[in-house]
């Protein structure tokens, strides 16, 4: 990539551009060079078997399309293990049962501890001091066996938060195994093919972006005067069977360095690519126009 910036640089610079600047305060630019704004090598998120590549070179392809996908057998079964692990941790904490029971129990208890404490109160003797002391022990446990039913069912939530996040990784580690594409554009290069062992990081497939492309221009520093940054501009290629096609765009960017031997600068201009009729190496010429045109 660098030497094919350089190239491009050494085409401009040998065919210097022109600026001048008619009275209506456009600037014309006699040499540019159409380049590629964004290009991607699509990379595997994972090491593995390439079990199916889903596009062809040409092919175009919109953002998030799925590309390729490693084998991903092993990674499902253990997502789907723990989906179930999750459904039943989910059920065991939405259950109130054991919560309910103890509740009761402690009821129960309190009630008959009440009763014994009120009979002995009308009637002395008529329940025994141990009689009295079971019954504040069958209280006190129904009590201690409400409080641990409150402690598991809390624990049964978290245990279902703690497979819901395995789940969740599960998902995510047969997601990592589907190679998707970045941004949208064309499939230029397919490097790997079905059955090939990829590495981690290991370049599959190669995508550009063709809807908007960079126009490069140098700029003599004492043609212009004002602020270039966001001014429209329209690019003028000569295509195959319609000469002086126009393609609008606007300046996207201005290099802060001036060339101290040729006073010259360069700046880029986004150019909207309808239909797909520009290519990257293509050279035209461009005109500037005033802000706001």
């Amino acid at each position: 990539m660098r030497r094919i910036g350089l190239l491009i640089a050494l085409l401009i610079v040998a065919n210097p551009a022109k600026g001048v600047s008619p009275g209506d305060g456009r600037l014309h630019v006699d040499s540019v060079v159409v380049t590629l704004i964004e290009q991607v090598e699509v990379s595997a998120r994972d090491a593995g078997a390439l079990a199916a590549v889903e596009v062809q070179e040409g092919q175009r392809v919109r953002e998030g399309q799925l590309l390729a996908r490693l084998e991903d057998t092993e990674a499902k079964l253990i997502r789907n293990k723990a989906q179930f692990e999750f459904d039943i941790a989910k059920k065991q904490a939405a259950s109130d049962v054991k919560l309910r029971y103890a509740k009761t129990s402690l009821e129960v208890a309190t009630t008959e501890e009440r009763r014994g404490l009120e009979s002995v109160g009308k009637f002395s003797k008529s329940v025994s001091q141990s009689e009295l002391d079971q019954l504040r022990l069958a209280k006190e446990k129904a009590a201690l066996e409400y409080e641990q039913a409150g402690e598991d069912q809390e624990i049964a939530r978290l245990t279902a938060r703690l497979k819901e996040n395995e789940v969740e990784t599960g998902t995510f580690n047969v997601e990592r195994r589907q190679i998707v594409s970045p941004i949208a554009g064309v499939v230029v290069q397919i490097k790997r093919h079905k059955g090939e062992w990829v590495q981690l990081g290991e370049s599959i497939v190669r995508i550009v972006r063709v809807d908007h492309l960079r126009a490069e221009a140098f700029l003599n520093s004492h043609d212009v005067s004002g602020d270039l940054a966001g001014r429209p501009v329209s690019l003028v290629v000569d295509l195959p069977g319609a000469p002086k096609s126009e393609f609008p765009g606007k300046i996207v960017f201005i290099s802060p360095e001036v060339n101290p031997v040729n006073g010259q600068f360069r700046v880029w201009a986004e150019i909207e690519n309808r239909d797909q009729l520009l290519r990257p190496g293509l050279q035209g010429s461009m005109v500037i126009l005033p802000a706001g045109q």
